[in-house]
């Protein structure tokens, strides 16, 4: 069984920062790329950045220095450093995998982020 399990999240003041992690059992970490996602109360979901399989990245424009996604093959676990957090980073975050074929994404439960003005 596929797990996608976030953590870090947390109430933080405008400015500061945030880890977060995503630790996966049940599928081969390192050929995978991978994801992180938000979604703020009314809002659609929202990719925030990406990490290949070999450790590319890119990013939405509203992250772009701020946040930075890594990998630890060794630990099977993805993290997104988030610093000069602002009040409209608040959402929930969640890590996916995407697949080719069916079920085509594995999502975490989410770790809820707010950032406070």
């Amino acid at each position: 069984q596929v797990q996608l399990v976030e953590s870090g999240g947390g109430l933080v003041q405008a400015g500061g920062s945030l880890r977060l992690s995503c630790l996966v059992s049940g599928i081969t970490f390192s050929t995978n790329d991978m994801g992180w996602y938000r979604q703020a109360p009314g809002e659609q979901r929202e990719l925030v950045g990406s990490i290949s399989s070999r450790g590319s990245t890119s990013y939405e424009d509203s992250v772009k220095g701020r946040f930075t996604i890594s990998r630890d093959n060794a630990k099977r676990t993805m993290y997104l450093e988030m610093n000069s957090l602002k009040p409209e980073d608040t959402a929930v975050y969640y890590c996916n995998i995407p697949l080719i074929g069916p079920p085509y994404h594995y999502w975490g439960q989410g770790t809820q982020v707010t950032v406070s003005s």
